[in-house]
């Protein structure tokens, strides 16, 4: 079995023995100097012509380019720091340092959007005619060209690493795009008509920036806060455990995120009542080997339900449960039922959703405690012989 107890092994290994957060965090660094090479030399270019011909939107585009070299520069120290290995103030390591760099990057793409806006109203209120020249067209044309191949390049090595700060920094390659193609297409139109428009579609394309900007911003404040499990890879990690003969399900899966491709939690495992304790322990080395090696997520805490087999009132008790609770729409599962006939006790958990399905809003935690109260009074009114403890588990996993 890998050793799954130190921070650096919570991600696998390649085969030469070196760890893919190293070629990640490689391939984060290449990007960034790639986008801040290309985008200090375009901004050079377009400030020279745009002080020479006047036009703003080019001049904007340049401060643009180099705001993006500021987001690359940003992401590389970030990624240097995140490196950092734990220590005693901090044993989760640095990873989540990521997730501050991908915040101040969104800050940077909406002061880039605000100043854009700003400019082009100015220009809007105080109109000057550009004079754009051949230089110009030149200058615009090729900084599109490069600015989709950066976009393209920085993007994908944003989805292969997973790297939130490389995505904000593609996000803005991309407006880039945008900005300059608006600034072509407002001295073509110009040319043509003699008309000045660049300064209204300035204002567009700001607007623009400004959107992407506070998506992004919420994108990585979700990720600071702690954002719920992504659907696909809860269910992935619940089926992986229960491919495991005595896993009768899985359940309560809590996932921590400390920097990407650093991953640790705990879950619930539902055995059979006929298992003993060395059986227990040898069940959740398996489980945990599994996980790591399929999903390289650590699980640092495997809990066990007791599933009945012994009794057969249980059965029916279970199910007679199990359709009451249909009529809680809410109610989205519930799990580690066991009947204690010894104690005359029953007891199970349930996991009431955030979220009101028939009214289509979010539920308060009044309103999740008064439909859990109400199923605590139905359950024990419904079985008088038995001591009846239900437990409200928290909706954090589908």
């Amino acid at each position: 079995m890998n050793d799954i107890s130190g921070q650096k092994n919570s991600v696998p290994m390649m085969a030469d023995g070196h760890y893919l957060e190293d070629a990640r965090d490689r391939q984060i660094i290449r990007a960034s100097l790639i986008g801040i090479v290309i985008n200090i030399i375009l901004a050079s270019f377009k400030l020279v012509i745009g002080r020479l011909s006047g036009a703003i939107a080019i001049t904007l585009d340049a401060v643009n380019n180099l705001t993006d070299s500021l987001s690359s520069i940003i992401t590389i120290v970030a990624t240097k720091l995140s490196l950092k290995p734990a220590d005693h103030r901090h044993p989760y390591g640095y990873g989540r340092i990521e997730y501050l760099s991908s915040t101040v990057i969104s800050a940077i793409v909406l002061y880039a959007g605000i100043t854009s806006l700003i400019e082009s109203i100015e220009k809007i209120l105080h109109p000057e005619v550009p004079s754009y020249s051949v230089a110009a067209f030149i200058v615009l044309t090729v900084g599109i060209a490069v600015k989709i191949f950066l976009y393209r390049y920085v993007n994908g090595t944003a989805k292969k690493t997973e790297s939130k700060a490389l995505k904000a920094s593609a996000e803005e390659a991309r407006f880039d795009i945008f900005l300059s193609s608006s600034v072509l297409i407002a001295a073509a139109f110009m040319l043509l008509t003699g008309l000045d428009v660049e300064a209204f579609i300035g204002v567009v394309i700001a607007l623009l920036i400004l959107k992407s900007g506070i998506e992004l911003l919420k994108e990585a404040v979700d990720d600071l806060l702690g954002a719920r499990i992504p659907t696909e890879l809860s269910r992935a990690v619940k089926q992986t455990i229960c491919t495991h003969e005595e896993a009768l399900g899985a359940y309560d899966l809590f996932l921590h995120s400390y920097g990407p491709s650093r991953m640790e939690g705990s879950v619930h495992i539902e055995v059979p009542d006929y298992l003993n304790a060395a059986q227990i322990d040898c069940l959740i080395h398996e489980v945990v080997e599994d996980v790591y090696k399929k999903h390289s997520i650590v699980l640092t805490g495997v809990s066990i339900y007791s599933h009945n087999t012994k009794n057969n009132e249980a059965a029916v008790i279970r199910e007679e449960i199990q359709e009451m609770l249909r009529g809680y729409p809410d109610v989205t599962e519930m799990h580690g039922f066991y009947l204690d006939e010894a104690k005359k006790s029953i007891r199970f958990d349930i996991v009431i959703s955030f979220s009101n399905k028939k009214a289509g809003r979010k539920r308060s935690d009044a309103d999740r405690h008064k439909e859990y109260e109400e199923i605590l009074h139905r359950t024990k009114e419904k079985y008088p012989q038995y001591s009846i403890r239900v437990n409200l588990d928290s909706d954090v996993s589908d």
